[in-house]
C-alpha cells in the first residue's frame, strides 16, 4: 500500500510514525490530490526538490479540513523516515526557509528533547519573513524565530499534537545541555569586552606617558615670562564702570579741599592787609 510505514522504520515515541498524526487528519491527507499526485513514490532525496517548491506552511484549512502541502510532505517524511543527517542538513539549509521549517518540524516529531534545543535553538538568529495559511484559508506573516518558538513552546502547531520535550533547566542541571547564550547576550559581551580593552589601552598610554618637567631651582631664579595679552583676564564692564565712578568721586573731592584752602589763604590775607593799612597808615 502507498500510505504504508516502510518496513525498515523505527518507532518513534513507541508508536508508528505516521500515527503522530491524527487519524483524522491523515485519512484528509491520505484523499487529497497534492498527497496522490504529488508525493507517490517519494524518497529522501526527491522530498528535497518538492520541500523546495514550497510557498507557505500551515495545517488544514476550509470546512473540508483540506491539508496544505507542508503537512502533506511533513506526513511523507514521517512514512519513509529519512536519516537523520539529511534532516540537519535540512535545518541548515539557509537558502531555502520552507526547506528549514520543514526539517525543524520532522525534528521536533521525531527528536529527543536534546536534539530538538540543539538543532532548533540556533534558528532563533533566522528573522526571515514566512506566510502561514490559517484554518480560515486566509494568508497570514510570521518571522522564521516565531515558527521555531512555537514549536518548542506550543502543545499543537500545523494542527499536529506536539510530543512533550523535558525542560531546557531539567537538562541543564543533568549536564547534558550547555547553558544557552543568545545573539544579543553575545552581542553584548563583545561590546563590554571591547571597552575594557580601551580602558586598558588608556591606562598603558598614561603610564607610559613621561612625568611633567619639574623646574629645578636655577630655573625658578630666572624671571618668569609675564602672560600673554592673549590669556590676560579681561575686567568685566560692571567693574570698570565702579572703578571710573570712584576716581571721579576722588577728584571732585580734592578739588573742594583746594578751593577751601585757596579761600582761607584769600581771608587771611585780606585780614592782615588791612591790619597793616590801620597801623601805618
Amino acid at each position: 500500500m502507498a500510505n504504508r510505514t516502510v518496513k525498515d522504520a523505527n518507532s518513534i515515541h513507541g508508536t508508528n510514525p505516521q500515527y503522530l498524526v491524527e487519524k483524522i487528519i491523515r485519512t484528509r491527507i491520505y484523499e487529497s490530490k497534492y498527497w496522490k499526485e504529488e508525493c507517490f513514490g517519494l524518497t529522501a532525496e526527491l522530498v528535497v526538490d518538492k520541500a523546495m517548491e514550497l510557498k507557505f506552511v500551515g495545517g488544514v484549512f476550509g470546512g473540508n479540513v483540506k491539508p496544505t502541502p507542508f503537512l502533506c510532505l511533513t506526513l511523507k517524511m514521517l512514512q519513509i523516515q529519512p536519516e537523520k543527517d539529511i534532516i540537519v542538513e535540512f535545518i541548515k539549509n539557509e537558502d531555502f526557509k520552507y526547506v528549514r521549517l520543514l526539517g525543524a518540524m520532522y525534528m521536533r516529531l521525531t527528536g529527543t528533547s536534546v536534539d530538538c534545543y540543539k538543532y532548533l535553538e540556533p534558528l532563533y538568529n533566522d528573522y526571515r519573513k514566512v506566510k502561514t495559511q490559517n484554518r480560515n484559508g486566509e494568508f497570514e506573516l510570521m518571522h522564521v524565530d516565531e515558527f521555531i518558538d512555537e514549536l518548542l513552546h506550543a502543545e499543537r502547531m500545523c494542527d499536529i499534537i506536539l510530543p512533550r520535550l523535558q525542560k531546557r533547566q531539567v537538562l541543564e542541571e543533568a549536564e547534558l545541555l550547555d547553558p544557552r547564550i543568545s545573539a544579543l547576550e553575545e552581542d553584548l559581551d563583545e561590546v563590554e569586552t571591547s571597552e575594557e580593552e580601551d580602558d586598558e589601552d588608556e591606562k598603558l598610554e598614561r603610564m607610559q606617558s613621561p612625568e611633567p618637567h619639574r623646574r629645578s631651582y636655577r630655573d625658578m631664579d630666572r624671571p618668569r615670562r609675564s602672560p600673554s595679552p592673549r590669556y590676560r583676564r579681561s575686567r568685566s564692564p560692571r567693574r570698570s564702570v565702579v572703578s571710573v565712578k570712584k576716581e571721579s568721586q576722588e577728584e571732585s573731592k580734592r578739588e573742594r579741599v583746594m578751593f577751601g584752602l585757596s579761600l582761607y589763604f584769600w581771608h587771611v590775607f585780606i585780614f592782615l592787609a588791612c591790619l597793616c593799612f590801620e597801623l601805618f597808615g
